[in-house]
């Protein structure tokens, strides 16, 4: 019998670490076996910053999530954030020896590791090598060139580069946790799947992420990404000034936020005051929601003037390059109230909250539908895609592990081989399924398998 895919995605975020396993239903749809979450320690705006937190924070939510689904989690699909991201257009061509021959897999493996030869930054390392358009002898708008005839392919890019120190230490964590690393993608990639329509992305649309230290930006026009930029700005600076503001701690300024936080000021009255337990000892304070909804307009102003910016620099009030889907909106900071209103008044674009419950099973928790899980549900959404058996259930593991010398012993080692012997089956059926995919399909996975490659070995060799 053919062991079902379970997929699991671990969003490494600056506020909080979410792990989540998940399966396909006989439907399609994705059905969330278990979530765990923790507070993030260690990560701050997206970048690692203390291994020894973060590594506690993750073993902390992978055990929630094993405990709520009975799985035991081997390998993750990991989101890749922070202010060091930047991305580039880069166009490239090869001149084919034989233009009688049709256009095969080799010809697109040659290109793409020609963009892989791009100059970078010291220190920087190519993470997305996302394919736009692809032209032949000039005949240009060919999504798929594989089988056409032609003597220059070319093809434009959309390249997403990081810090290699930042990608490293994320992948020593999730070493050290006792994981394995199964892919890594571009965290506005993952919320973008979870929470956008293929209508959306054909007609334009930039999908917003605010997170708590990073407001992340992808655009998508004729179902390509065209444009994706990281903001070092998220609802964590929204907390601070609250907390600068109205002289309180930062516990109390993230309650105040979440509960009553307003982003647009003109909602309050005037007379609407809440009071706050002073410290110890201490008077309590009382805090006009008026003045609490002038310090968070301020400051989502500011971030949404930022990402309005970049949206500009793409280009979008050229006609060709119109977002007609508007702006979409999500992660924990899409929650704040009015944010909908106020990024409709600064940009003059239609915009709409986004929640991931469209791929989700019909039964979801109503907590997992929350924008604020994007980025996990957008994860688990990328590691089915590559058909990975990344958790088993903890009774087969028990199994695994049971020792030889039993008053059982024939049951219990027969169960153990028969198991081991499924396993080594199956690793054949994992690569046939990945041979029939498209060309874009392909690229990001080819390079994918080089890239885990390249920072499992760098591991190995500092140990």
């Amino acid at each position: 019998m053919e062991k079902e895919s379970i997929a699991v995605g671990l969003d490494i975020g600056t506020t909080k670490i979410v792990a989540m396993i998940g399966k396909k239903n006989e439907y399609g749809k994705l059905e969330i076996l278990g979530v765990g979450k923790s507070k993030s320690l260690g990560v701050a705006r997206g970048v690692v910053n203390n291994i020894t937190q973060t590594i506690q924070s993750i073993q902390q939510a992978v055990h929630e999530a094993e405990v709520d689904s009975g799985y035991k989690i081997k390998d993750v699909v990991v989101g890749i954030a922070g202010q060091h991201i930047r991305s580039i257009q880069h166009s490239d061509y090869i001149s084919r020896s034989n233009p009688e021959e049709v256009i095969s897999e080799n010809d697109i493996d040659l290109l793409i590791n020609q963009v892989h030869k791009l100059a970078m930054l010291p220190g920087e390392e190519i993470i997305h090598v996302l394919p736009q358009e692809f032209k032949i002898d000039g005949q240009a708008e060919i999504k798929e060139p594989i089988g056409m005839y032609g003597g220059r392919l070319e093809s434009s890019f959309h390249v997403v580069v990081g810090q290699a120190s930042s990608i490293r230490n994320v992948g020593r964590c999730i070493k050290s946790s006792g994981l394995d690393l199964s892919g890594l993608t571009l965290e506005p990639l993952a919320s973008a799947d979870a929470v956008l329509s293929q209508e959306e992305k054909e007609a334009g649309v930039a999908l917003i992420d605010i997170g708590g230290g990073t407001t992340d930006l992808a655009i998508f026009k004729d179902g390509i990404i065209r444009h994706t930029a990281v903001i070092p700005f998220g609802g964590n600076v929204i907390t601070d000034d609250i907390k600068e503001g109205c002289s309180i701690i930062e516990k109390q300024a993230e309650l105040l936020k979440v509960k009553f936080g307003s982003a647009w000021p003109g909602e309050n009255k005037d007379n609407e005051i809440v009071s706050i337990p002073g410290l110890r000892g201490r008077e309590p304070k009382e805090i006009s929601l008026k003045n609490l909804s002038k310090i968070i307009h301020a400051r989502v102003v500011e971030i949404i003037d930022q990402v309005f910016t970049e949206i500009k620099s793409y280009g979008h009030e050229d006609p060709r390059k119109k977002l007609i889907a508007g702006i979409v909106l999500t992660g924990g900071g899409a929650q704040l109230k009015h944010i909908k209103q106020l990024v409709e008044y600064i940009t003059g674009m239609d915009t709409r909250i986004g929640y991931p419950n469209e791929h989700l099973a019909g039964n979801s928790d109503e907590e997992i539908s929350s924008p604020l899980y994007a980025t996990a549900v957008g994860l688990v959404m990328n590691s089915i895609r590559n058909n990975t058996r990344s958790a088993v259930p903890l009774n087969q593991v028990e199994v695994e592990k049971a020792p030889p010398v039993q008053v059982h012993k024939e049951v219990v080692v027969e169960t153990s081989n028969h198991y081991e012997e499924e396993v080594i089956e199956e690793q054949p059926k994992k690569v046939e399924q990945t041979k029939s995919v498209s060309t874009e399909g392909r690229m990001k996975k080819s390079f994918f398998d080089k890239y885990i490659d390249k920072i499992k070995e760098f591991l190995d060799n500092a140990e």
